[in-house]
C-alpha cells in the first residue's frame, strides 16, 4: 500500500527567506492601523485589507521580543522510548518541508527509528505537525516515510500520526485545480502559482500518487494529547471551523471532499495565517483555543522560530547570518510552544519529547 522512504537528489541547502513571504494582513494580533511590524503597510484610513491574498506577496515581518525563552534540551537527559506495554512517551516533529535526510537523522537521534529507518520506539507516540513537502528536495519521500512508520508503530503498540499543514492543502490544491482561477481579494490567484511561489518542487508533483492525496486529505487539523493542543498554524482561524476538535476535523475533511476550488483556497488561506499568539494579546488568543478545544498548552509549527525570535528580517539585507536554533521556542506567557526550527533557512529540524521541563 505504501512506498518505502525514497532518497531525493542531493541539493545544497540555502536560506530561502523569500519563500516565507506573506502579506501583512494575515496578522491577527490587533488593529492593522496600529501595527508596528517591520514591513507592514497599513491600509488607508477607513479601508480594510482584502479577505483573500496571493501568497508570498510581501515579506514576512518580525518583531523583537524580550519575554520569551528558547529551550535547549540535552538528548542524553531524555528517557528512552518505552519498549514494553502501556502508553509510551510523546514526541512531536516540526515542519519537514522535504528535508528527508535531516528528518531521518533527527528521528534516529531520538531513538525512534533504527539505522535502517524502521520504527524502533515500541509504544512511543509520534506526532508530525504538518508541512511535509515544498522547498526541500524530497517531500514525497517524507510522506512515504511517515506513512510507513504509521503502520510499523501501530504494529509495535505505539503510533505515528500527522496533522494537516497549509502546504498539504497547497499541494492538494495544485494537483486538483492547477491553474483554475480562485476567488481572492488580492486579485486573480491559482493554486499552481501559489504552490510554485511557496517552493513547490516538480519532482514531488511528478511522484505524487493517489494514495498520497488520499492520505493527506484525511489528516486531522487539531488534536489534544496529554494536555497539549496540537495544531499546525499559529492562528485562531481554527475557531472558524467548529467549537470542538471533532467538529473542526470533520469540517476540514468535508471541505476537501466537496472538491470546490474556492472553498479549498479559503481553507488554505486561513491555515496560512500566523503570529496570532505573538505580540500583545497573544496569550489571550492561545487561551481562546485552549478554552474551546482543551489542553493546557498549545504546540504548533508553521512560523519559523527565527522569525518568532525577531532575529531574521526581510531578504533585502546583506547579512547572511542565521540564528542558531537548538530547541523549541516557548512564548505567549509559557502557553505556546513553537516547533518549526527553520530547516529551510539552514536551521534545525526539531523532534522533541513532551512535556518540556521548563
Amino acid at each position: 500500500m505504501t512506498q518505502g522512504a525514497g532518497q531525493g537528489p542531493e541539493v545544497e541547502r540555502t536560506a530561502t527567506l523569500r519563500d516565507f513571504r506573506v502579506p501583512a494582513y494575515v496578522h491577527e494580533t490587533g488593529p492593522y492601523g496600529h501595527s508596528t511590524h517591520p514591513g507592514d503597510v497599513a491600509p488607508p484610513v477607513g479601508e480594510a485589507y482584502p479577505e483573500g491574498y496571493t501568497p508570498t506577496q510581501r515579506d514576512l515581518p518580525v518583531i523583537n521580543r524580550g519575554d520569551t525563552v528558547q529551550v535547549q534540551v540535552d538528548p542524553a537527559s531524555l528517557p528512552a522510548p518505552a519498549s514494553g506495554g502501556g502508553v509510551g512517551p510523546l514526541f512531536v516533529v516540526g515542519d519537514v518541508h522535504g528535508y528527508l535526510d535531516e528528518l531521518v537523522a533527527a528521528l534516529q537521534e531520538k531513538g525512534l527509528i533504527d539505522s535502517a529507518g524502521n520504527w524502533s520506539a515500541g509504544t512511543a507516540r509520534l506526532w508530525f505537525l504538518g508541512d511535509f513537502t515544498d522547498r526541500g528536495p524530497d517531500g514525497i519521500g517524507v510522506i512515504d516515510l511517515v506513512m510507513r512508520l504509521s503502520a510499523e508503530a501501530a504494529a509495535a503498540g505505539g503510533y505515528c500520526k500527522a496533522l494537516m499543514g497549509n502546504h498539504e492543502l497547497l499541494l492538494i490544491g495544485a494537483k486538483r485545480f492547477g491553474d483554475t482561477p480562485v476567488n481572492s481579494g488580492a486579485g486573480t490567484a491559482t493554486f499552481q502559482a501559489a504552490w510554485l511561489l511557496n517552493g513547490g518542487q516538480k519532482t514531488d508533483m511528478d511522484r505524487l500518487q493517489d494514495h498520497h492525496l488520499q492520505w493527506m486529505s484525511r489528516l486531522d487539523a487539531v488534536e489534544e494529547v496529554d494536555g497539549h493542543l496540537l495544531v499546525h498554524s499559529d492562528t485562531t482561524a481554527y475557531l472558524d471551523y467548529g467549537d470542538s476538535i471533532e467538529a473542526v476535523n470533520d469540517t476540514v475533511r468535508e471541505t476537501l471532499a466537496r472538491n470546490d476550488a474556492d472553498e479549498v483556497w479559503d481553507l488554505f488561506r486561513k491555515f496560512t495565517k500566523r503570529f496570532s499568539f505573538r505580540d500583545e494579546g497573544g496569550a489571550d488568543h492561545v487561551r481562546s483555543l485552549l478554552d474551546t478545544y482543551g489542553g493546557t498548552r498549545i504546540v504548533h509549527g508553521h512560523s519559523p522560530i527565527p522569525y518568532l525570535l525577531g532575529e531574521v528580517g526581510s531578504d533585502e539585507g546583506e547579512d547572511d547570518s542565521r540564528p542558531l536554533v537548538e530547541g523549541p521556542h516557548v512564548y505567549a506567557e509559557g502557553l505556546a510552544i513553537a516547533m518549526d526550527g527553520g530547516v529551510t533557512m539552514a536551521g534545525k529540524l526539531l523532534v522533541q519529547q513532551l512535556p518540556l521541563d521548563i
